[in-house]
């Protein structure tokens, strides 16, 4: 069983600032990339960064510069740092891995459930 769990998420104001962690577990040969989605109840999912396992970072253009992806290979795990958050950010907030595993060997895309990040005064 390979498991994606995600927290942090809450209600912040204009301006403030949220951590999001995600952890990967189960039976885990190789941990690839791992992202942040966000997702509006209605619209597509929609990619917020993403980071390799070495390290290496890709953000949308409407977070640069105020959201940070990290990565502790050791824990499986990746932080998602958010400052200067607009309403505009109010989503849900998805964890994806790829992960190769073993008994089976097999590569796939696995999801968190999601945590909601609400933005508003």
């Amino acid at each position: 069983q390979i498991q994606i769990v995600e927290s942090g998420g809450g209600l912040v104001q204009p301006g403030g600032s949220l951590r999001l962690s995600c952890a990967a577990q189960g039976n885990i040969f190789v941990n690839y990339d791992m992202a942040w989605y966000r997702q509006v109840p209605g619209k597509r999912r929609d990619l917020v960064a993403l980071i390799t396992k070495e390290h290496t970072t890709t953000y949308a253009d409407s977070v640069k510069g105020r959201f940070t992806i990290s990565r502790d290979n050791g824990k499986q795990s990746i932080y998602l740092t958010m400052n200067r958050l607009e309403p505009e950010d109010t989503a849900i907030y998805f964890c994806y891995a790829r992960i190769t595993t073993l008994e089976p060997i097999v590569k796939n895309d696995y999801w968190g459930r999601g945590t909601q990040v609400t933005v508003a005064s």
